[in-house]
């Protein structure tokens, strides 16, 4: 269950990070609330990961998952660019992640 808390609460996170910016400096109300929210959730669903899995990978993965989908999100939905290096900077990041849950004992 661990997992599925801290996958969630990386989830969550992209999402805060895309409201944040949507926010325009907490000067817009909605995306102001969402990402209060959302932060909010995404930091209780990581506590609760945290009891069942080690704090450097939990929260390692918790912010490599909300770096990669923000990454993708600035992607497909900000038309952020997407240059060679940026890509493979990013595989670097998945990667490690993948290493992470590879070696962890939960």
């Amino acid at each position: 269950m661990a997992w599925a808390y801290l996958i969630l609460a990386g989830l969550l996170e992209v999402v805060w990070a895309f409201a944040l910016k949507q926010s325009a400096g907490f000067s817009r109300l909605l995306p102001s609330i969402i990402t209060v929210v959302a932060a909010a959730a995404s930091f209780w669903l990581l506590a609760l990961a945290m009891r069942g899995l080690p704090l450097g990978t939990a929260y390692a993965i918790w912010t490599g998952i909300g770096a990669l989908g923000a990454f993708i999100v600035g992607i497909v939905v900000l038309g952020e660019g997407m240059g060679a290096l940026r890509l493979a900077s990013a595989a670097l990041i998945l990667a490690g992640l993948i290493g992470l849950k590879l070696s962890s004992s939960e």
